[in-house]
């Protein structure tokens, strides 16, 4: 039978609507029944194309086009009949054909029709078309009877699925013929076309899959038969007379209204759910669902909406009858109900308690339902308010609300108004944390403030609120919520209701405010300090003396107003959201600024009054106190410290602080009120005692390192020089001093203490990656952490690793069972009874064999090498007796063999020396043991046979005697060995010709044997002489001989037989004969070595127990897909770009699983590609090696496999498990099928196409590569979003469907189509793009991964031990995310990537292993995390989705958790692989988008409440570990910058000068090392430590220190530094001015040059500007120390900034491959000057106009607020300093220091000015039409200011330094006008000046391009230069080959010309 595929579901409503409108197309009679359509063409057998087709008719017709090509062949006609349905079809849902390309294919099927008329006439088998369809219909339902309830298979299975979808499409075509041609006669019923096919995703719960496997589950059965219990429901009588075999799920569609789409999907997922939880709960035989699986689900699904009614003080709508079987159905309702709700919720799922809000109304409508309630209001029986009409749910509750979020969204405007100008999803379910949103009632208010979009322009009028209810209608029921929402506001005009609880406002306060007790807390140490300082304190004891007490204690005012402070900022800051805030908070507030503000005034008070005012008591005499003294000012301290000593307590007891906030009760309200507002989430987030007191220890520790560094080397070395320069009076300036009367050299203080306060306040991030690297590196030295690093310890661990295997992946017995019992008592001697246990090694051995075909079948091992690997699977593995792997007893024979050769002694030593090595000792044996199985199977004479056998008789006689040595001579041993190697050899070629070289063998062997290798003779010649004899007598009669021995025709057995056991046994023989390696090397490739490596450390690791397959939990594996290649195209393959093409390029990066692909394709190696290899091959080659989602998906099905291999190992007994373990893969074996239901029921991966609709309606071939993942991977599924446009007058224009596929005899068949409300897509996309798949996920875990990521099998193998983390007794609360290590695959493609992995490493090992433990502060961080799926669908899903805010969307799944009361951990035992980015430039892009995130992060309500309810030592954890590592980033360059400008300040000012010249001030030991601390960082180093902590604890030490040294000769600090450039500038940017964005990075492989033109767009204004800002600012300071600095002291001061700065300028260019080479150079120049000529406009992007780029660029500037503006032009005035400050150092000013020199400066720039407009002026009117006249005026110009200069130098001395200097003063004083000028854009914009800015700006940007492209011209004259950027950008044996390829194919060009 032929394949077939069904897309839609045959029983749809529409479609039988739609037939009864299609009778004028048929007819009656017997002949053909479209006969106006006969043209009499020839048959046309071409399929006609089923797949491109419009996207308004594709789900109609597409499933009789694709059986009408499905049985063409054998069936023309009805092929005809099918077509011809599918027009007409088309024709009744689009007769105008106004869809998209439904003209073009209504056009093109009738033609074909036409063509297909005659000739499937004369073809048709009986005489009308009814007959025809009948027969041909009969024939697959009668096959579909006979074989639907047999045996199961993979192959039966494929046939019968596409029997009946074959037999359910042309039942459809046969009705609508039949009721055409006025027939009654149908026989078939619709009842029993329910038998046929009905499409599914995993249960097939149609009769037609009642046999099916899945189907024959015990857990399965009980599932279904609890959901179809509809037994005692109300309506259920008149339901059932539309829908027989109704179950719950249907009954709630017909109540409320859900769409068919989804109860199918939910229907689906309950029974999963329910089976799952069913098999973990019941351990007996049970005939039904047992309540605990029930009660389980309960419990999850509604943990979320029990807590939300008691905070809002409302009763749960969810109550349960006392009959325990009722119980159960009710429970079951509420579940599908919620289900329901939230499978067809689509965008309102990220709003949790919006969907609490609908369940907690639509329950009570179920309640009264089910008990028969009275409504109050109607007097009637209980109904649904919305009713149960078609798709009634979407159009009345979700598209309401879904409206509201996305005209909110769309003020947003792509990210550039501000975000307290629109609500987003956060606001927006915040409402419904307040009792206010029961005013919207049910059926809810439209006219509500809720549905409320645009802000009224008119007197905001006060919210009518309840502010009295009693104690009743806080308890009322849900009817009493109806009636009040009926009510209340009927007369009011909604308004908008503006923020809920917090406002994102743009500002760097927000770190402050969110982090306000770690910045008082540095705050005041930094004061503390200071006053130390001043106080000479040298020991903590000086700190009891009664004055430095009291000035220390001073830090409390600066507390109070720090409080007061951050009073004011949280009354701003949520000033936009007071609409929505309710009383108490408010009231809060007030207080709040009330107490301290009377604190900001008392204390001051108390201070100044009783300063040194002391009451003194004397102590005990000897008491180390002393006198003890105290003021009133310290009493009044003390009672200010009262609140912080309760939080003090609260804090050491966690326990107390989690019952209160979470308590409902009065008291504890009041408690948690006083200390926090009082919220939904944020609450009892505190950790046990232990962890408490952990990370209390860990950051302890961390500060006093820090300030005892900080005391030590940075305030007080700075206090007696600040007190010396205090005292020194200068009086001479070197410029116009504009404050001199500002006392105490002010200006010089700040300029030395600046820098150290900046680097006091970021430095602890510094210690923090200290005591990280070496916290983190203690932990995993604890946890067994790189235990095996290298093969020699693979082979040291590898006969134990079966033990720590069987411990832990291998499911224990059950607890019935005698011998685990024993086992389990006897625990000390557990592994040791495991070892002797019978087939312990077995399942071991099995596993491994698995793990190395995988190896091989990915091509990082050879053939040869995986005989070397894999362990024999003989029947001797039942009793233990197992051999090895080759590559463990290679080399060991032949080293037995020359200690035996050698050995002098006696026979017992020598065993005892070869057993030594348990490796040696087991070789010999088995090669002993082979060499006699061989022979015994090899010869067959019976002579022979005694004569062997004799010999080894004669052997282990000596053996037993132990006098082997005295009987044998050893030295004759290799030789022996030689021979027996050319044996075997020659039994492995098997070819009968060398038959006599066999037997010359044989002899040769025997005559060693017995005259050089037995001393003493051999007693079998003896019993072989007597035979000789007498055979030759017999010879001489007949005057011939007989053959000899060995060489009669039937003495030996050869060939020996293709395959089996012996072959198997010779190969292994001969493998332990002639391999050489040690298991150092192999396998050869390295990441097969770190992959073995990685899973034989982690066997030692502590995990869990594995359960069995049919016990543990259940997940999925969800993929976001966006426009990411699926594979790699035959065009991307083999596209040579500059020379190289990726096919090319993956060849030499991976040049041994390049040859292993070839050996295994059957190829030899050729340069290039080989065309014998097949193409598919190819692509799917590459793809695995790139980033690709091929690569993700089959390593996502790895968990398919082993799933599969573990239920086999479960099911199996030992003793079968050797005849049937190659049966699972087997498609026609019922054992694999049964398997496949098993795994089917527990695993299924979901990647979510965002665009695979589009990319299916347009024909991209991207579609074809998905299907064929589809066809390849049977537990794939696709959920894409399909975008239809509707032709109806009442509907939208657009309906948008979420659907489903998978992939079905290849094709993909449509599953699920659930309409959405609209678009989905209105936040960030990819949120949104996994919100809308995620309803079509299974299980009660969800894995998200990316699809840059990879798996492997043997990390699959231990996926069932990470779910069982999340049942793990182990803590109070099980976790809700776990999280696991990422390897970095891409760190091979190049240096960049090299850094990038090893950086990467370091986060996701070293550094996620401490957040998670001791710090308790691991998020979500993208993936692979493993979610407690059901906990985050009822809490909002997996990431959040607001614009721009949610930018890094995944990190706020973890904040949310976190928030919610969740646990997430971390494991190490288990990895995926991940790729990152491997060019500069989507490194840059990747950092940007990060840094972006970040920055809008610190705007987010969820930072805020972390960083206000956390204790004080967790919130300095998420601190440092989150935003805190972003601001540092920002203010260590910014102190760079107050460094540099503070010296520029001192030299230009005089003030260093004058300290220096009187001798006052000395060198400052303390600014050196502040600046040495910065160099730290601008070296790199700040990730550079943690990365070698971790690559010296898996790798080694040695080897760590090796692989850093080469990183610093790679220019690795080169990148880091720049790295840190791009951290710094976006995340300060986006904070003051908004403006963040996805920036797509793109995954491909980057080999490619980077013009001059990209790289300047992308590092200018972040890199460039900067760079050159810094270089002026070293110059100008070098200029004008000299003559009184030493250069030794200005290059140790200095050096770290050069580096800075010249990093920044010119990394893009070293990191850019081909960057030197001269060619490109050239070319880059050309592109240059064209782009930066270029005018720009509409429709010209930015890499074709710099006038587009430079528009582009300050967009962000158009829709800042008015502060953001300030402040950018307060930064702009930074560059006038330069004019101010130069201009008085001139020599034509004199030393004249008056304030006229500064304008006359100003004169001479309005001059160049004046200048440049008139050349601009005469360009535009005179360079036409009288160029010789411009050509004179340009002449007269110059030649004027020439003779100016002139004039100048000789009249008022003007000097060529003056020239440099003025040149230094202008040139910044023209870029800060150009930053002004763009600041006040929208002021001047209109006018001239904004064009003259342009042409300004084109003017620097043309010049800063020419400097930094000179450099590179002239370095590309050096050869060496190009070679060496080649040589440490990419590995070696690429560089080689890139260097060659262009060449040769320059040289090819030039041949062929």
């Amino acid at each position: 039978m032929s394949e077939i595929v069904v897309a839609d579901p045959i029983n749809d409503d529409r479609n039988e609507a739609s037939t009864s409108s299609r009778r004028v197309y048929t007819t009656t009679d017997s002949r053909p029944f479209t006969r106006s359509l006969t043209l009499g063409r020839d048959h046309v057998s071409e399929p006609f194309d089923s797949e491109k087709l419009p996207v308004t008719l594709v789900s109609e017709i597409q499933r009789f086009l694709r059986v009408a090509n499905l049985i063409e062949v054998d069936e023309p006609r009805v092929a005809y009949l099918c077509r011809f349905h599918a027009f007409e079809v088309a024709h009744n849902l689009d007769r105008n054909s106004s869809g998209r390309g439904v003209r073009q294919f209504k056009t093109s099927l009738l033609q074909r029709l036409e063509q297909d008329e005659e000739v499937t006439i004369r073809k048709r088998k009986e005489k009308s078309d009814l007959r025809e369809l009948r027969r041909v219909y009969r024939q697959y339902k009668d096959y579909i009877i006979k074989h639907g309830a047999g045996e199961y298979t993979l192959e039966t299975r494929e046939k019968l699925m596409k029997a009946r979808a074959i037999a359910s499409v042309l039942f459809e075509v046969l009705n609508t013929v039949t009721s055409a041609a006025g027939s009654q006669a149908l026989a078939e019923t619709d009842h029993s076309r329910s038998e046929f096919y009905v499409p599914y995703n995993i249960l097939p719960l149609d009769h037609g899959g009642a046999h099916q496997p899945i189907r024959q589950l015990p857990e399965i059965k009980y599932a279904i038969a609890a959901v179809r219990n509809v037994r005692g429901l109300p309506f259920v009588e008149d339901f059932q007379r539309r829908m027989q075999d109704m179950d719950m799920l249907d009954w709630l569609q017909f109540c409320f209204g859900f769409q068919k789409g989804n109860v199918a999907n939910q229907r689906e997922h309950l029974i999963l759910l329910l089976a799952n939880s069913h098999i973990r709960h019941t351990h007996k035989q049970s005939s039904k669902l047992g309540d605990g699986a029930v009660d389980e689900l309960m419990k999850k699904f509604f943990k979320n909406y029990t807590e939300w009614c008691k905070f809002l003080d409302r009763k749960s709508n969810i109550r349960l009858p006392y009959l325990k079987q009722e119980a159960l159905q009710y429970k079951l309702l509420y579940v599908a109900l919620y289900c329901l709700i939230w499978g067809e919720a689509a965008n309102l799922r990220f709003m949790p308690e919006c969907l609490c809000y609908i369940f907690h109304h639509m329950a009570g409508e179920l309640h009264g339902m089910l008990t028969g309630a009275v409504s109050l209001e109607t007097g009637e029986v209980v109904k649904p308010a919305y009713g149960g009409g078609d798709e009634s749910f979407l159009r009345h509750v979700v598209s309401p609300i879904y409206e509201v979020i996305r005209e909110e969204a769309m003020k947003n405007r792509n990210g550039t108004t501000d975000h307290s100008t629109w609500r987003n999803y956060d606001d927006l379910n915040e409402f419904f944390w307040s009792p206010d949103c029961f005013e919207i009632g049910w059926p809810m208010r439209q006219d509500h403030d809720f549905f409320c979009i645009n802000p009224s322009n008119d007197v905001k009028k006060k919210k009518s609120r309840r502010s009295g209810n009693t104690h009743e209608e806080e308890k009322s029921d849900n009817n009493e919520d109806i009636e009040m929402g009926a009510t209340i506001d009927e007369v009011r005009e909604p308004q908008w209701l503006g923020k809920t609880n917090f406002v994102e406002i743009r500002s760097f306060w927000q770190i402050f405010r969110s982090f306000d007790r770690m910045w008082s807390f540095l705050i005041l140490s930094l004061q503390a300090m200071i006053i130390m300082a001043s106080h000479d304190v040298e020991s903590p004891l000086q700190l009891l003396e009664a004055s430095v007490l009291e000035d220390v204690m001073s830090i409390f005012i600066t507390s109070a107003v720090l409080k007061f402070i951050q009073a004011i900022l949280d009354i701003v800051f949520t000033w936009k959201a007071r609409c929505t805030m309710d009383y108490n908070h408010r009231r809060k507030d007030l207080l709040r600024i009330l107490g301290a503000m009377i604190w900001t005034i008392v204390l001051p008070i108390y201070y100044s009054s009783s300063r040194r005012k002391y009451k003194c008591y004397s102590t005990q005499e000897g008491s180390w106190l002393g006198e003890w003294c105290y003021s009133s000012y310290m009493v009044a301290v003390a009672f200010y410290l009262i609140t912080n000593a309760v939080n003090m307590v609260l804090f050491l007891v966690p326990a107390v602080g989690k019952y209160i906030e979470t308590s409902n009760t009065r008291m504890c309200t009041v408690l948690s009120w006083l200390a926090q507002p009082r919220l939904y989430i944020g609450r009892g987030m505190q950790e046990s005692q232990v962890s408490l007191l952990k990370y209390t220890f860990f950051w302890v520790v961390l500060l006093l390192s820090k300030f005892s560094f900080s005391y030590t080397f940075e305030i007080k070395p700075l206090i007696k020089p600040t007190r010396q320069i205090m005292r020194i009076g200068v009086k001479n300036y070197d410029w116009h001093e504009l404050f001199p009367k500002v006392k105490s050299n002010a200006g010089a203080i700040a300029a030395i203490w600046s820098p150290i306060i900046i680097v006091y306040f970021m430095d602890t991030q510094i210690w923090y990656s200290v005591y990280c690297s070496v916290f983190g590196g203690i932990y995993g030295i604890l946890h067994h952490l790189g235990e095996i690093r290298t093969q020699l310890m693979v082979k040291s661990k590898f006969d134990t690793l079966h033990l720590a295997f069987n411990d832990w992946l291998i499911p224990p017995k059950a607890k019935d069972n005698k011998e685990g019992i024993k086992m389990w008592l006897c625990q000390p001697g557990f592994l040791k009874a495991l070892e002797k246990k019978k087939g312990g090694v077995l399942k071991f051995a099995l596993m491994w064999n698995q793990i190395i075909s995988s190896f091989r079948d990915e091509d990082l091992i050879s053939n040869r090498e995986m005989d070397l690997m894999k362990i024999p699977l003989l029947s001797e593995l039942l009793d233990n007796q197992v051999r090895w792997p080759v590559f463990l007893l290679a080399n060991q024979f032949s080293t037995a063999l020359s200690i035996a050769r050698d050995f002098v002694g006696t026979y017992d030593n020598l065993l005892k020396k070869i057993r030594k090595d348990n490796y040696m000792y087991m070789v010999v044996i088995e090669c002993y043991e082979s060499l006699k199985e061989i022979l015994d199977y090899l010869v067959v004479g019976d002579m022979e046979r005694r004569v062997i056998f004799g010999l080894i008789d004669e052997i282990e006689e000596s053996i037993g005697k132990a006098s082997l040595l005295e009987d044998l001579r050893m030295s004759e041993l290799p030789a022996l060995h030689a021979i027996c190697t050319n044996l075997i050899q020659l039994l492995l070629e098997g070819n009968e010709d060398r038959h006599y070289r066999v037997v010359k063998t044989l002899q040769d062997m025997f005559e060693l044997v017995t005259n050089d290798l037995l001393i003493n003779g051999s007693r079998t010649l003896d019993l072989l002489q007597p035979y000789q004899q007498h055979e030759g007598v017999e010879t001489e009669n007949f005057n011939h001989l007989d053959p000899e021995l060995f060489a009669a025709s039937h003495s030996i057995h050869f060939p020996l037989p293709d395959s089996g056991v012996l072959m198997e046994k010779v190969k292994r023989f001969h493998l332990l004969l002639t391999v050489k390696d040690t298991a150092m090397y192999i396998p050869s490739n390295l990441d097969a070595r770190r992959r073995i490596s990685f899973f034989a450390t982690s066997l030692f690791m502590d995990m869990p127990k594995a359960p069995k397959v049919r016990d543990m939990l259940s997940f999925s594996v969800l993929t976001p897909h966006y426009m990411e290649e699926v594979k790699f195209s035959k065009k991307e393959l083999h596209s040579s770009k500059e020379g190289v093409s990726i096919g090319f390029y993956m060849q030499n990066i991976f040049p041994d699983e390049w040859e292993n692909f070839l050996e295994r394709m059957g190829s030899e190696k050729v340069d290039g590609m080989n065309e014998d290899v097949d193409e598919e091959e190819l692509r799917d080659w590459a793809s695995f090696r790139g980033q690709t989602l091929s690569r993700t998906v089959r390593g996502m099905m790895y968990y398919r496999k082993a799933f599969k291999l573990q239920a086999f190992l479960d099911m199996a007994e030992d003793d079968d498990i050797l005849q049937n373990y190659d049966a699972i893969d087997r498609a026609n074996d019922t054992l694999s099928a049964q398997l496949d239901a098993l795994v089917d029921m527990k695993f299924t991966h979901v990647v979510s196409c965002q665009m695979f609709g589009s990319q299916k309606s347009t024909g991209d071939p991207q579609v074809q590569d998905m299907l064929d993942l589809l066809i390849r991977y049977p537990s794939l599924r696709v959920a894409y979003v399909e975008e239809r446009e509707e032709n109806e007058p009442d509907r939208p224009p657009k309906v948008y469907s979420s659907i489903l596929v998978k992939g079905v005899n290849g094709f993909d068949q449509e599953i699920y189509r659930i309409k959405l409300p609209g678009p989905p897509n209105i936040g960030e996309g990819k949120p949104e793009n996994q919100n809308h798949a995620i309803i079509f996920t299974r299980g009660e875990a969800l894995q998200a991964i990316d699809m840059n990521q990879d798996n492997y099998l043997e990390e699959a193998l231990k996926m069932r031990n990470l779910l069982q983390e999340f049942l793990r007794p182990q803590r109070r609360s099980p976790p809700t995310i776990i999280g696991m290590r990422e390897h970095v695959f891409t760190g091979s493609v190049s240096s960049l990537g090299w850094f990038m992995s090893y950086q990467e490493t370091s986060f996701v090992t070293i550094g996620q292993r401490l957040l998670a433990n001791p710090l308790k502060v691991r998020f979500h961080y993208g993936h692979p995390d493993l979610f407690d799926r059901i906990f985050h669908l009822t809490r909002g899903g997996i990431s959040k989705a607001s614009k721009t805010i949610n930018l890094s969307e995944d990190v706020f799944a973890g904040f949310n958790t976190t928030l919610r009361r969740g646990h997430v951990t971390y494991h190490e035992y288990m990895q995926v692989g991940k790729g990152r980015d491997v060019g500069l430039n989507q490194i840059s892009k990747f950092e940007a988008k990060v840094a972006n995130g970040n920055s809008e992060q610190t705007l987010s309500r969820d930072i805020y409440r972390l960083g206000r309810r956390f204790d004080f030592f967790r919130m300095l954890s998420f601190y440092f570990t989150t935003v805190g590592f972003y601001f540092n980033s920002l203010i260590s360059v910014i102190g760079v910058y107050v460094f540099l400008y503070g010296q520029l300040y001192l030299v230009l000012s005089g003030l260093q000068r004058a300290l220096l010249l009187e001798a006052k001030v000395k060198n400052i030991k303390s600014l050196e090392t502040a600046l040495a601390s910065q160099s730290f960082i601008q070296l790199g180093l700040l990730t550079g430590l943690p990365m070698v902590i971790e690559i010296g604890l898996e790798r080694g030490f040695l080897n760590a220190l090796k692989d850093f040294v080469l990183m610093q000769l790679q220019l690795a600090a080169v990148f880091f530094t720049f790295s840190y450039g791009t951290k710094a500038h976006y995340y300060g940017r986006t904070i003051l001015h908004g403006g963040a964005k996805y920036r797509p990075t793109g995954r491909k492989v980057v080999v490619f040059h980077s013009s001059f033109t990209e790289n300047y767009r992308l590092y200018s204004r972040s890199h460039f500007v900067k760079g050159f800002e810094l270089l002026l600012l070293l110059i100008v300071y070098d200029l004008f120390r000299r003559s009184y600095q030493s250069s030794m002291a200005y290059v140790l001061i200095t050096y770290a900034i050069w580096f800075m700065s010249l990093t920044w300028l010119f990394a893009p260019f070293l990191f850019n491959p081909s960057g030197f080479d001269w060619g490109k150079i050239v070319d880059d120049w050309k592109d240059w000057n064209k782009w930066i000529k270029q005018q720009g406009g509409i429709g010209i992007p930015q890499d074709k106009s710099w006038q587009s780029w430079w528009i582009e660029e300050q967009a962000h500037l158009l829709h800042c607020g008015i502060t953001s503006r300030l402040i950018e032009l307060i930064l702009s005035l930074r560059f006038f300093l330069y004019q101010y400050g130069l201009v008085y150092h001139l020599d034509i000013s004199g030393q004249n220091k008056n304030f006229i020199v500064y304008v006359l400066s100003w004169i001479v720039i309005v001059v160049i000015f004046l200048l440049l407009k008139i050349i601009n002026v005469g360009k535009k009117y005179l360079s036409d039409n009288y160029h010789l006249a411009f050509r004179l005026f340009k002449a007269f110009l110059f030649m004027g200011v020439m003779a100016t200069i002139v004039t100048l130098s000789l009249i008022c001395h003007l000097s060529m330094r003056d020239l440099i200097v003025c040149c230094l003063a202008f040139l910044p004083t023209g870029w800060g006008m150009i930053l002004v000028a763009q600041t006040l854009r929208p002021k001047i914009e209109d006018t001239g000046l904004w064009h003259f800015a342009g042409v300004f700006a084109r003017a620097y940007d043309y010049g800063m391009g020419v400097i930094l492209i000179a450099p590179l011209a002239v370095l590309a004259w050096l050869p060496i230069i190009s070679a060496f950027q080649t040589r440490f950008l990419f590995n070696e044996a690429f560089s080689r080959r890139l260097q060659i390829q262009p060449i040769l194919a320059g040289k090819k060009k030039k041949h062929r010309s």
